[in-house]
C-alpha cells in the first residue's frame, strides 16, 4: 500500500523554474495517488495544472511561507488526509513549520534542500538554516557541493543526496530540433550555440554575447541562440541589436515546456557559464539545463559554480569553464564549433553519463526510499 504523503510547497507548476519542475517530478513519480498537496494560489493556470496531475492540491490563497494561516490550513488538510510523512519544498524557510506540524500530527517531516540555502550557508547565513532544520527528520541535498555547503548547518537527523533527474523518454537525440530553428531564423545548416535558462545574472549569458563577436567573426556559420526570460531581457536584447545582424546572435524568448526537448535538439552545443555572486549567495546548486542538454545527446559549456561541474560527469560530453574568464570561454566556445567530429563523439558519452544517474525513475526510487525510512523510524 503507497505511504499518505502530505507535501507543502512555494515552488509548484504552473509556476516556471528549475525548482518547480523539480517538485513536479517528484510528485507524480513518488505515491501520486496517495499525496495531498497544499501549494501557493492565484496564479494563471492553476486550475488546468492540477486537473492533470494524479495528487490532490489545495491552493492556498496566496504563497505558501511558515505563517500561522498556513499553519492551520495544512493541519485542516491533514485532519482529513492523515499523511503518514510531511515532505516541504524548501528547508528555509518552511522548515519552521517542522515543529509545531511535528507536535501536533505526530509524523515525521522531510525538506528539500536547493541551492539557496546552500549559497545561505556560504555567506554567513548557516544559523538561519540551522535554525530551520532543527526540527526535520531528514532533508535532501541537491550535489555534493550543496551537501558540502550545509555540512555543520543542516540539523535534520537525516541527510541524503537527492538531485534533479531528467525524463530521458523525452529529452532524447532522437528528438528533431529543425522546427525550432526555422521558428527564429537560424539556417538549417548552421553551428548553433545555445543556452536555455532564465535570464538572470548568476546564468551568464551576458558572458555568452561578450565573447561571441569574436567567435562569429571567425567561425561564419555559427549562431547564437538565447532562449528563456527573466529580468535581463532588455539588457540582452539591446546587446543583441548593437552587435547587428552579422553577429548571428538571437534571443529567442521562452518556449513552451513541451518544446524544451526540440529546442535542445535544435543545438550543436549547450553553454551557460554561470558564476557565484554576492558573496557566495547566488550560486547554481546543480544546473538541470546541464543534465536535459546532455541527454538530447548535446556536448555542454558549463560554468565553475556551486554544483555545476559535477554535471559534467565525462570529459567527452563537455568541459568546466571559469564564466568570468572570457578567454577560456571563447576558447571552449571555439573549440566545439570547429570540431564536428568532436560533437558527434560527445553524444553517446554525453548521454549515457545521465541515464544511469539522473534519469526521473533513479531519483524517484531513492527518494521514495527515504521516505519508508523517515516512516518506518517515526518521530522521535
Amino acid at each position: 500500500m503507497s505511504t499518505r504523503v502530505l507535501w507543502v510547497t512555494n515552488d509548484l507548476p504552473p509556476r516556471t523554474g528549475g525548482i518547480q519542475q523539480f517538485v513536479g517530478n517528484l510528485l507524480r513519480r513518488v505515491h501520486p495517488e496517495t499525496t495531498v498537496v497544499v501549494g501557493p494560489g492565484g496564479d494563471v493556470g492553476v486550475e488546468a495544472a492540477d486537473a492533470g496531475e494524479r495528487h490532490r492540491t489545495v491552493r492556498a490563497p496566496g504563497a505558501v511561507l511558515p505563517t500561522p494561516a498556513i499553519l492551520q490550513l495544512v493541519l485542516d488538510v491533514a485532519r482529513t488526509h492523515r499523511p503518514e510523512v510531511i515532505v516541504l519544498g524548501a528547508a528555509w524557510p518552511l522548515g519552521e513549520l517542522a515543529g509545531p506540524l511535528r507536535h501536533h500530527l505526530g509524523v515525521p517531516v522531510v525538506a528539500l534542500t536547493h541551492g539557496l540555502e546552500a549559497g545561505m550557508a556560504g555567506a554567513g547565513l548557516g544559523h538561519l538554516i540551522a535554525r530551520a532544520s532543527r526540527h526535520l527528520d531528514a532533508a535532501t541535498t541537491i550535489s555534493g557541493f550543496t551537501a558540502r555547503r550545509l555540512e555543520g548547518h543542516l540539523r535534520a537527523g537525516v541527510v541524503r543526496e537527492v538531485p534533479p533527474g531528467v525524463d530521458v523518454e523525452r529529452f532524447t537525440p532522437t528528438v528533431a530540433g529543425a522546427g525550432i530553428r526555422r521558428r527564429f531564423g537560424v539556417p538549417e545548416d548552421a553551428v548553433v550555440v545555445g543556452c536555455v535558462s532564465r535570464l538572470v545574472s548568476r546564468k551568464g549569458q551576458d558572458a555568452l554575447l561578450e565573447a561571441w563577436p569574436e567567435v562569429a567573426r571567425r567561425h561564419p556559420r555559427a549562431w547564437l541562440l538565447l532562449v528563456g526570460e527573466g529580468p535581463l531581457e532588455r539588457r540582452l536584447r539591446h546587446r543583441i541589436e548593437a552587435l547587428g545582424g552579422d553577429a548571428r546572435a538571437v534571443l529567442a524568448g521562452p518556449v513552451a515546456w513541451d518544446e524544451l526537448p526540440a529546442t535542445y535538439a535544435a543545438l550543436d552545443v549547450f553553454a551557460m557559464p554561470c558564476r557565484t555572486r554576492w558573496a557566495g549567495l547566488d550560486v547554481e546548486g546543480l544546473g538541470i539545463v546541464y543534465l536535459e542538454a546532455q541527454a538530447a545527446g548535446v556536448p555542454v559549456i558549463a560554468g565553475r559554480s556551486g554544483g555545476a561541474p559535477e554535471t559534467v560527469r565525462d570529459p567527452r560530453a563537455g568541459e568546466v569553464v571559469d564564466g568570468r574568464d572570457g578567454h577560456a570561454l571563447t576558447a571552449a566556445l571555439e573549440g566545439w564549433i570547429a570540431d564536428p567530429q568532436r560533437r558527434a563523439a560527445a553524444r553517446g558519452p554525453a548521454r549515457s553519463s545521465v541515464v544511469g544517474t539522473y534519469s526521473w525513475t533513479v531519483i524517484a526510487e531513492g527518494f521514495a526510499a527515504l521516505l519508508d525510512e523517515v516512516v518506518a523510524q517515526g518521530v522521535r
